[in-house]
């Protein structure tokens, strides 16, 4: 595993030691203090340097700040490793296009931890209505309180990257995620700026279907939430509620071993993660600077 803040502490590490299927072997961070203390956590070595993770391991679990996270996944797929990811992928696309590369170059498998396509009842619902027709609109809204203008800041504050980037880049991979299987590949995106780091997204999908997507995370506490509703020929369809994340990833590597082991891409794999950047920097162009 590479990376020692929070969500590594909360997610990742209980579910890789979790993990049957798998041994979790070490950890790396940029702060080698925070790496040696959560390698201690858990019983795992201690990396000084990330090379010497690759070469000893043969899944890298990243849990990093997307530009952070695309260098070194270029590396250890290079080195040979399969990529469980975290998203986004980047936030250039340049970047999260040489991941995807680097995946297909060098033959490894991959996949982009995106909760709502791991968790239950979640993934299976995504399944099920990605298998009706019809489909007319649709409306998501992802706001967080990681910022709130009305209380105390959540265990993700201290966070550079989300503070400069926002809700559009953080929690917009997550909408994306649900409306692109069930209504299509995105066709048309527009943006619009709101109070805070809010970003609208007018969506059009290539089976027509339109959708928006509300995107935060400095919601007041009492307006976060999350919720997508589906509408179409068939009726009207909402998100069921999910939790257990934790064991969500440790479905997505149960994935990404699936997928190494039989050699079929994983539909959530470095690709999608590349495409799911170039839609949200085609979006982020489209906003005022600021």
């Amino acid at each position: 595993m590479l990376g020692t803040g929070p969500w590594a502490h909360r997610t990742h590490a209980p579910a890789l030691a979790a993990h049957t299927g798998s041994e979790f072997a070490g950890v790396w961070g940029r702060r080698p203090e925070a790496a040696a203390e959560l390698a201690r956590a858990y019983g795992v070595k201690v990396y000084e340097d990330p090379d010497e993770l690759f070469a000893d391991c043969d899944v890298a679990a990243f849990a990093l700040p997307p530009d952070v996270q695309a260098p070194l996944a270029v590396r250890a797929a290079a080195a040979g490793c399969h990529l469980l990811l975290d998203k986004p992928v980047a936030t250039e696309v340049e970047d999260a296009r040489a991941v995807a590369d680097a995946v297909k170059r060098h033959g490894v498998a991959s996949v982009v931890f995106l909760t709502l396509r791991f968790a239950e009842p979640t993934s299976g619902w995504v399944g099920e209505q990605a298998a009706r027709s019809g489909w007319f609109t649709a409306a998501a809204h992802w706001l967080g309180a990681v910022f709130p203008p009305d209380g105390t800041p959540s265990a993700y504050a201290d966070s550079p990257w989300r503070k400069a980037k926002g809700g559009l880049w953080d929690v917009g991979p997550h909408a994306l995620s649900v409306l692109i299987p069930i209504l299509g590949e995105v066709t048309e995106v527009s943006a619009t700026r709101g109070p805070s780091d809010v970003v609208q997204l007018a969506l059009r999908h290539s089976s027509g279907a339109a959708s928006t997507a509300v995107l935060s995370l400095g919601a007041p506490r009492a307006a976060a939430g999350v919720g997508l509703e589906l509408r179409g020929a068939e009726g009207v369809f909402t998100l069921p509620g999910w939790s257990d994340v934790p064991g969500a990833y440790g479905r997505a590597l149960d994935a990404l071993l699936d997928s190494a082991r039989t050699g079929v891409p994983d539909p959530r794999g470095a690709e999608f993660g590349a495409r799911l950047t170039e839609i949200l920097a085609e979006a982020q162009d489209q906003l005022p600077a600021g």
